[in-house]
Order: C-alpha cells, then sequence, then structure tokens
C-alpha cells in the first residue's frame, strides 16, 4: 500500500498465556524461530514475556507473574489467546489526535528517543489491546531487544503477514480502528485494513469468550520441516503462508 501516505505497518502481535515456557516452545517450534529476547520491562506491568523476530516483524507472548493484571483478567475471561497488536506508524501524533477525538482511551504512554509507544483501551476499540507506535528511525525496534534498539537486526526467516480480530461487530471495529489508524475499511466479503506489508482482517465472534485475536498469518520458507499449514499454538490459529 502507500499512495503517499504515511506508513503504517503491522509490527507485533502478542498472545497471552498462563503459562509462559510451554507457549514459547511450541511457538518457537511450530515457525522455526530464534532463541527468543526476555524484556525485564514488562515486569511494571506484573508481566514475564518472550519476543521472537520474525523478518523485522515480533511475536511476543506475556505471562502473568503476580495477581491482578490486565493480561490475567484476561486469561480468566478468555483463556490463552491473542492479546495485543502493535501498529507502527510515521504518523504517530495523527493518530493519537484521532484517537482522542473518538473519545478513544489511552492507557499507557512512552516517547523514547528512538520509540514512542501508545496503548489504547481495549474497551473502546474491542478485540484487543491496540498500540500506537513509532520507530526512530523507522524500522528499528526498541521492543525486539538490544539488537534492534536504534538499529535494525536480523529475525528468523520470515515475516508477519496479517492478523484477524473476532468481535461481535467486525463492521463497527474495523471502522473504529480504520479511523485511529488512517487506514481505510475494505470491504471484500469481510472488513479488512490493508497495511504497509500485512493486514488486519475482522471476523463474526459467537461469544464474548471467542473475542480476540484468533488468528495470526506468517510467511514462511516453503523448506520449513514439518511445519503445517494451519496449526494452534496458545489458543491461536497459526496460518502458514509459504514464501514467494
Amino acid at each position: 500500500m502507500g499512495g503517499g501516505r504515511p506508513r503504517v505497518r503491522l509490527r507485533q502481535a502478542v498472545l497471552v498465556a498462563g503459562e509462559l515456557e510451554p507457549a514459547a516452545a511450541a511457538l518457537r517450534s511450530a515457525l522455526g524461530l530464534e532463541e527468543p529476547f526476555r524484556d525485564p520491562g514488562v515486569g511494571a506491568f506484573g508481566l514475564a514475556n518472550v519476543v521472537f523476530a520474525l523478518g523485522d516483524c515480533f511475536l511476543e507472548i506475556v505471562s502473568p507473574q503476580q495477581p491482578d493484571t490486565a493480561a490475567g483478567r484476561y486469561l480468566a475471561r478468555h483463556g490463552n489467546g491473542g492479546y495485543m497488536v502493535i501498529f507502527d506508524l510515521e504518523d504517530l501524533e495523527g493518530a493519537r489526535e484521532r484517537a482522542a477525538a473518538l473519545g478513544v482511551r489511552t492507557v499507557w504512554q512512552i516517547d523514547l528517543p528512538d520509540i514512542s509507544g501508545t496503548h489504547l483501551h481495549p474497551a473502546d476499540m474491542s478485540g484487543a489491546i491496540v498500540s500506537l507506535d513509532r520507530s526512530q528511525p523507522y524500522g528499528t525496534w526498541r521492543w525486539g531487544g538490544p539488537d534492534w534498539t536504534e538499529c535494525t537486526g536480523t529475525g528468523a526467516d520470515g515475516r508477519l503477514a496479517g492478523i484477524t480480530v473476532t468481535v461481535h461487530d467486525p463492521a463497527a471495529v474495523a471502522q473504529r480502528w480504520g479511523q485511529v489508524l488512517g487506514v481505510p475499511v475494505e470491504r471484500n466479503g469481510q472488513p479488512l485494513l490493508q497495511l504497509d506489508d500485512g493486514e488486519v482482517r475482522f471476523e463474526q465472534a459467537d461469544s464474548e469468550r471467542e473475542q480476540g485475536i484468533t488468528e495470526i498469518a506468517v510467511e514462511t520458507p516453503r523448506e520449513l520441516p514439518g511445519a503445517a499449514d494451519v496449526s494452534e499454538v496458545d489458543g491461536v490459529r497459526l496460518r502458514r503462508l509459504a514464501a514467494a
């Protein structure tokens, strides 16, 4: 996509698990991922995590380590599954302004020299915690660890191609996400946000427990041994697309 508008990329999908290590091992095995980065900074949220680099995008798993965390409350309502999506936007200020104009609450915000982040309230966005981030220089990614802080590292072969978000009103939620991100909604059977090198699809949920990120699409090498086209990791469908 493009057409002169500021870039909006899907940079990181985040899962939540009651037990971190089994979920991390399953994800790593399914995609042939390398050793993850463990970010001590998420301890401020009462969490432990692993972050895997896939191309220049990332897959993260978080797990509560203390009572009364947002992730723990999500687990109690939904079980293991998709939890957060992080976008890398060139026009972060514009997205923050659009969110505020729509009455979307910010639950956490940080501005550092090399990255900025803004977590939006999931009750106002629906489907997941949406984080509006901006990397500086664009393409770096502090959340990926030291190899990505103010520089670009090397991840496993592949890329994060898309996510599917399951909600009660896909059209309305897609419209809200699109308004905040500054991306038009495409409707070809189901609402879709076509981003730069990725996409977000919205599907109908049949129950409260089904709501959330229900599928992650990843592009991986054809020769990846033992990789199934569709598998399940941590309560989320993992759809593998062969690299062209």
